[in-house]
């Protein structure tokens, strides 16, 4: 008998045909003789409903009642699938996360987990019952409802297979696993059978939406294995696991492309020691997070600073910014929505030369500006205007042969 955490996103509960679904396709887990925890969602469609509504009520609403607010849609799904589950015989009962003791820190809206007590869960599964969790959601030490941030039901479900020792966690989504890059802008997009759990970080950090990063970062931290899986399919998904000598390092893995960047450039700041701390610090307390950074010297004792930030927090990043440059005496604030990333990811970058420079001749070919770069041991992404993003990440799924019947071996 095996445990498994089965975790179901808003697409695979987007109606009570789809929960009858989920319900059967979790009824078929336990009687194949394992002991089931699932993780659930809010509806498709519902989270955004309740943040609209918020915002209908005020520019700017306070996060700790936001996260009170757009915490309820997992309330409902939970209730519904564990009455549906209750229907066809199996026994099952619904938690919220401050129920199971989901403990996190007080970051409204991106709050970490800090602690998941898992004696209800373990009573229940003694008890024969399937406990249906609400993903996304905790609770703080003063007892405040939080959120884990967009896409935190991964977390949430890892968290929990960590915590109790699964053998695995199932992912359900609307897709059959890790392409190699997103098939609605390329359909020669191919599924990947296994992936690294570094891979997998870079490409959920650098914008593939199949995995929140910090979900693949517990499930690293933990050796929980994650088998990313359609719930509209019976076929084998992708396997996120530690790299094992059976599996082949392939040069490139993965392309990602990422609309959701913007770019603030602050010309002309002093160069002289703590500065750079001046202007990141206050984004940093405010949970915004850096990605890209670029300090380009000048020789009469002045630097300009580039880098990124999530579109979503744009708006904030640049009010302190702007506050920051003031203070400083820097000369001005650029800022630039329009902008896209894209990037390469592959094991077998670590020890190969010439990855970074057929990348760039790639996109020079086809006339691609490259406006920022950054590399790691198994990535390099690049910065490009918005309008030929798409065109970038089929440019590059082409270059590395990630359309063909085998993946390009690492030499």
């Amino acid at each position: 008998m095996a445990l498994i955490v089965q975790k179901y996103g808003g697409s695979s509960v987007a109606d009570l045909s789809q929960i009858r679904n989920v319900a059967r396709r979790v009824a078929r887990t336990r009687q194949e003789g394992n002991d089931v925890i699932v993780v659930v969602s809010a509806m498709a469609g519902e989270t955004d409903r309740l943040i609209q509504l918020a915002h209908q009520v005020c520019e700017s609403p306070d996060l700790r009642e936001t996260d009170t607010l757009i915490s309820t849609g997992e309330q409902v799904s939970v209730a519904l699938l564990a009455i549906t589950l209750e229907s066809l015989g199996i026994p099952a009962k619904s938690f919220l996360g401050p129920q199971v003791r989901i403990i996190t820190d007080n970051a409204f809206s991106k709050a970490r987990i800090r602690n998941v007590e898992v004696k209800r869960l373990q009573k229940e599964l003694q008890a024969g019952h399937i406990p249906v969790v609400a993903g996304f959601q905790g609770v703080d030490k003063d007892g405040n409802i939080t959120t884990l941030g967009r896409g935190g039901s991964d977390t949430t479900g890892v968290a929990l297979a960590a915590a109790l020792k699964a053998d695995v966690c199932e992912i359900y989504t609307d897709v059959e696993g890790v392409y190699t890059t997103d098939p609605n802008i390329c359909p020669e997009a191919r599924k990947l059978p296994r992936i690294t759990y570094d891979e997998m970080m870079e490409l959920a950090s650098l914008g593939a939406k199949v995995l929140q990063i910090r979900a693949v970062e517990f499930a690293k931290k933990y050796n929980v294995p994650i088998h990313v899986r359609s719930s509209f399919s019976d076929k084998s998904g992708t396997l996120v696991s530690k790299e094992d000598e059976k599996m082949e390092r392939v040069l490139v893995s993965g392309v990602t492309y990422n609309k959701n960047e913007s770019r603030i450039t602050v010309v002309r700041v002093p160069d002289k020691p703590g500065i750079a701390s001046r202007v990141f610090t206050p984004i940093s307390d405010a949970h915004i997070v850096v990605d890209m950074i670029i300090q380009n010297n000048s020789a009469d004792g002045y630097t300009d600073l580039t880098f990124t930030v999530p579109k979503g927090d744009f708006k904030k990043a640049l009010k302190l910014v702007k506050k920051t440059a003031e203070e400083i005496k820097a000369q001005e604030v650029l800022a630039d929505e329009n902008i896209a990333k894209v990037s390469i990811v592959g094991a077998g970058m670590v020890n190969h030369a010439g990855v970074a420079s057929k990348m760039f001749t790639a996109l020079a070919k086809e006339n691609i500006n490259i406006l920022m770069i950054s590399t790691s041991e198994i990535k390099v992404s690049c910065v490009v205007d918005a309008k030929y993003g798409e065109l970038a990440a089929r440019v590059l799924h082409q270059a590395f042969g990630l359309y063909k019947g085998e993946l390009r071996k690492e030499p």
